[in-house]
């Protein structure tokens, strides 16, 4: 990789408003499958591009190669297709786009690489070994089992003609553990995610660490084999920190994402007016929480604007959008510093950073004792949402509350609805910040994300057998 103080002598090759970025992503995967490896995999993709803007049209060339030459060329093509593709349209009369972006210009310097010794392949392996190994022995009537370790690093140095510079390196380290039991014939599985940001080093000292957690996954994977369906239809609900973080994320967070506000989103039409329970505050955090740092760290997006936290609900009213440079202008606004890219041959979209509903100040017990017949979703799995709002996402563990109490265990389903009409139906908010940093949000592009918040009790659809 380049550092940024190598980038300086690039800044004169500048004609118009650029963005050069050098960056590599590296990830190692390792899947252990009932005792067996079945994957042991490392990758790196690296390389550079320039983005360009001339009166309304952009530019972009990037180039695998990291070199000196190679950058000038990439800068050359850039700015020529910029120049090109503005020439083509000299009638072009949108003010927004011909007066130019506010100037942003911010540094910073972010490695979060671990200063513990590097684990070799050899030992990594090792250390999965021993957890499958503790499944295998304390959970003998599994039908099968599967550990799994997936990292990712992202390096990144851009510098921009504003004078922004900035280098990160922002780490993930995850261990995935997925176990099925057979139950009358059917299969029931279920899996945990554990760590999150930063490296392996620094996130798994211990394997054994490990073992609380996955004695409850088992615990809960029993109760789901020997669980019910759900009662369809709309029931009260609590939806747990990680169903509240996806429904933030998926169904709220990309409504408000400028680009697709633009392109007709529903909250085009929603702000300043009420679109969700007083009780419901939403943040686009950009690197810390409650001084904590955030799952997903930006600190400069990828246009070299600072990126800031961005409250999108306050107290029940939309009060911003996502932006980066292009749409801020157009729709009279801030840059929020959302731009991201995830390859260096992607160019930088408006993506989301760490998407939570704020805690608020109900205990989860008195939450589930206020129900009288519902259910207490915890564990998503995937699922889609649209520009509408309208979601579906599936539930993996899940109870049923019956008079104030959790009851049985319920069998996979799914919830469905319009975001926004559930948040209006919140009636308590948990008083906990539960956080995950375990997916990929696709969006033209992959990009690490973080979810989560509290609990939520609202009203929801829910899917029976």
């Amino acid at each position: 990789m380049i550092k940024t103080n190598k980038l300086d002598s690039y800044f004169n090759l500048f004609d118009e408003y650029t963005e050069l970025r050098i960056q590599e992503n590296r990830s190692l995967y390792i899947a252990i499958v009932n005792g067996d490896i079945m994957s042991n995999s490392k990758s790196a993709t690296s390389g550079s591009s320039a983005r360009v803007h001339k009166d309304g049209f952009w530019g972009f060339s990037s180039n695998p190669e990291i070199d000196e030459s190679n950058i000038k060329n990439i800068i050359k093509h850039a700015t020529k297709n910029a120049v090109f593709l503005a020439s083509k349209n000299v009638d072009m009369h949108d003010h927004a786009h011909q007066q130019g972006f506010p100037k942003t210009i911010h540094n910073s310097n972010n490695d979060f690489t671990t200063k513990k010794t590097k684990k070799t392949q050899e030992e990594l392996i090792e250390f999965l070994k021993s957890i499958d190994e503790h499944i295998a022995k304390n959970y003998s009537d599994l039908a099968s089992r599967a550990v799994i370790l997936s990292t990712l690093d992202m390096e990144k140095s851009l510098i921009t003609s504003d004078k922004s510079i900035s280098y990160s390196m922002l780490p993930r380290s995850l261990v995935i553990v997925t176990m099925t039991l057979i139950k009358n014939n059917e299969p029931t599985e279920l899996y945990s995610l554990y760590g999150g940001f930063g490296q392996f080093e620094d996130n798994f000292s211990d394997s054994s660490l490990l073992f609380s957690g996955i004695e409850k996954q088992y615990k809960n994977l029993v109760e789901k084999s020997e669980g019910i369906y759900a009662k369809a239809g709309i029931k009260d609900c609590i939806l747990d920190a990680d169903l509240a973080g996806i429904l933030a994320h998926e169904a709220i967070g990309h409504t408000v994402e400028a680009d697709l506000v633009l392109g007709g989103s529903v909250a085009a039409n929603y702000m300043d007016k009420k679109v969700a329970s007083e009780l419901i505050t939403l943040v686009d955090f950009a690197n810390h929480y409650n001084n904590m740092i955030a799952p997903v760290p930006i600190f400069t997006d990828d246009e070299g604007t600072e990126a800031k936290d961005t409250v999108i609900i306050d107290k029940g009213i939309l009060k911003s959008y996502m932006h980066n440079k292009e749409s801020s202008v157009i729709l009279n606004s801030k840059p929020t510093g959302n731009a991201r890219a995830y390859q260096f041959s992607d160019e930088p979209l408006i993506r989301m950073r760490n998407t939570a509903i704020l805690p608020g100040t109900s205990k989860l017990e008195d939450m589930i004792a206020s129900i009288d017949d519902g259910y207490y979703l915890i564990k998503p799995s995937n699922g889609q949402a649209d520009s509408t709002s309208e979601f579906m996402f599936g539930v993996t563990l899940g109870y049923e509350i019956k008079n104030g109490k959790l009851g049985r265990a319920i069998k996979d389903t799914t919830i469905s609805g319009i975001a926004f009409d559930v948040l209006k139906s919140v009636t308590m908010v948990s008083d906990d910040m539960i956080w995950t940093n375990g997916g990929m949000c696709g969006k033209k592009q992959l990009i690490t994300v973080g979810m989560g918040g509290p609990a939520i009790k609202c009203k929801v659809n829910i899917g029976g057998k």
